[in-house]
């Protein structure tokens, strides 16, 4: 059995981000690898760590109160879109091709959808959900005024269970 088909011990390892995070990794460490050495390699080796500080950020806020986890969300945010400045600067450099730019930047791009599902779903107050409506797309919201967001992010607090399939969408 694979360690990674556990019950997860860390929280955030049941987060579909983190798992995508993990996934983007993986991407530009196989498409940095053929970057010749030099100037380029010093871009490579940064972009490498872009992508590894979305999922430590992701990690790292996991383990605090919900609103310190939101500004590691959103500084995990701000690394994918230094990943999209890597990618663009390597493609106009033509260090990797065409259709590895579009497989970064659709990795980015779901990772920026992800993460803002999730500190969207952490920012709510406890008990509110948003609803489509079937016909329309319009949003409803109910309201709830027992609100505290300071209190610990732990299995109570942690948004996973704010909504029932949360963790299955994000």
């Amino acid at each position: 059995m694979n360690m990674y088909e556990e019950k997860a011990f860390f929280r955030f390892e049941d987060l579909r981000v983190y798992d995508k995070a993990l996934d983007y990794i993986d991407w530009v460490m196989k498409a940095t690898q053929t970057i010749p050495e030099g100037k380029a390699k010093d871009l490579s080796s940064r972009f490498n760590h872009a992508a590894i500080k979305i999922a430590t950020h992701i990690a790292e806020g996991s383990a605090r109160k919900k609103l310190q986890f939101v500004h590691s969300l959103k500084m995990a945010k701000s690394m994918v879109r230094e990943c999209v400045v890597y990618t663009t600067i390597l493609a106009h450099e033509d260090l990797i091709p065409e259709e590895e730019v579009e497989v970064s930047r659709t990795h980015l791009m779901e990772l920026t959808k992800m993460l803002g599902a999730l500190i969207g779903s952490l920012q709510r107050p406890r008990g509110e959900r948003r609803r489509y409506g079937r016909d329309t797309g319009d949003m409803d919201e109910v309201e709830d005024t027992n609100v505290n967001h300071e209190e610990d992010f732990d299995e109570a607090s942690t948004g996973f269970d704010l909504d029932d399939d949360l963790s299955q969408r994000i």
